[in-house]
Order: C-alpha cells, then structure tokens, then sequence
C-alpha cells in the first residue's frame, strides 16, 4: 500500500474531500468508507451533481460536455449550478452532518479553492486518490459507461497544484485498505 500523508493534525473532521481523475477508484473507497467509518456519512460527488442536472444541461456547452477523446467541458451554467451545489454541500455539513465528496477537480488548484471556499471553517480531510493512468483507462473500458480516454486524460491534471492531507494509489491497493487508511486519519 503506497500512501502518503503531508498533515498529521487533530481537527474534528467534518468532511473529506476525495479528488481522482475518472476510474480512479474513488466511488469505491467512498463506499468503503461509509462501512468503516463508526459514525454514518453522506456521500456526494461531482457525478450526483450532473445527475441531478436536467438533461439539457449535459449536451449544451452552458451545460456540460464530453468531448470524443475524453475531455470534459464545463460552461457557465454548469458553473453556477457546481458553485450552488458545493456551497448547498457546505450547509449540510455545518448543521451536523459528516460528508464524503467524491470529486474530479478538472481545474486541479482552481478547483480545490472553490471547495476551500465553500467549506471555509469546517475540518476537512483532503485526499487525493492516485492511479496510473493505464491501470485507469483499463478499469473505462471494462465500466463501459465512461467516454474512452476520461481516465487517461484526467490521471494526472486532477491533482495540478492540488495540497493533500493523504494520498492514497488505487493501482498499488484496493479500495477497503485504502478506506481504512484513510479513516484512520479522521478525527
């Protein structure tokens, strides 16, 4: 198991943010989570938010779009629905309840101070979970539900500039041992 922790400090963890590019792995952990984790925790991710989206939104360059190669675009629609949907986020964790953020930071830094921003004053966990690119683009194709090269490209650009508590590699080990590295460091 390769991990990797950078902050080792005791703050009443709120929330934990778990950033990977696609296929990564990090649903899964997430699941993991929840089943060790002793107390319950919400799980929401940047796929509940383009879930919840009205079709419209996801074949409309206001909305979101996913290009041929993988590459994923974001236009100012989808901007202001992911600014709501992290601040909405950020409310239910300051009336109570402990949240896990499945997360894909397309923008790498940029979008790790957007969460910062809607999470100021609570304890978070920030977690980046890596995998290799090639290990990730395998797991796209046996999902079927992914668009061919999301893994690959993403593998890497999710974690530009991004400041990590924890690291975690999906490649070197599986989700469970992951989840309980990671919860290990929950306070």
């Amino acid at each position: 198991m390769v991990a990797r922790c950078f902050y080792g400090g005791a703050v009443r963890t709120q929330v934990i943010v778990v950033n990977g590019g696609s296929s990564s792995g990090k649903s899964g952990i997430v699941r993991c989570l929840q089943a060790v984790l002793p107390d319950p925790w919400l799980a929401f991710g940047a796929d509940t938010l383009v879930e919840a989206m009205p079709a419209s939104m996801k074949t409309s360059e206001a909305g979101i779009t996913f290009a041929p190669d993988g590459e994923v675009l974001v236009g100012p629609e989808f901007q202001l629905l992911d600014k709501a949907w992290a601040e909405g986020v950020a409310a239910m964790a300051r009336a109570g309840a402990r949240i896990v953020i499945d997360e894909v930071f397309l923008g790498g830094a940029d979008s790790q101070q957007r969460w910062r921003k809607a999470l100021d004053g609570l304890g978070v966990l920030w977690v980046g979970v890596r995998c290799d690119g090639e290990v990730a683009a395998g797991r796209e194709i046996a999902r079927g539900d992914r668009v061919t090269g999301m893994a690959a490209s993403q593998a890497e650009i999710v974690h530009r500039g991004v400041v990590y508590d924890l690291e975690v590699d999906t490649a070197r080990a599986e989700s469970m041992e992951c989840a309980r590295v990671i919860a290990a460091h929950v306070v």
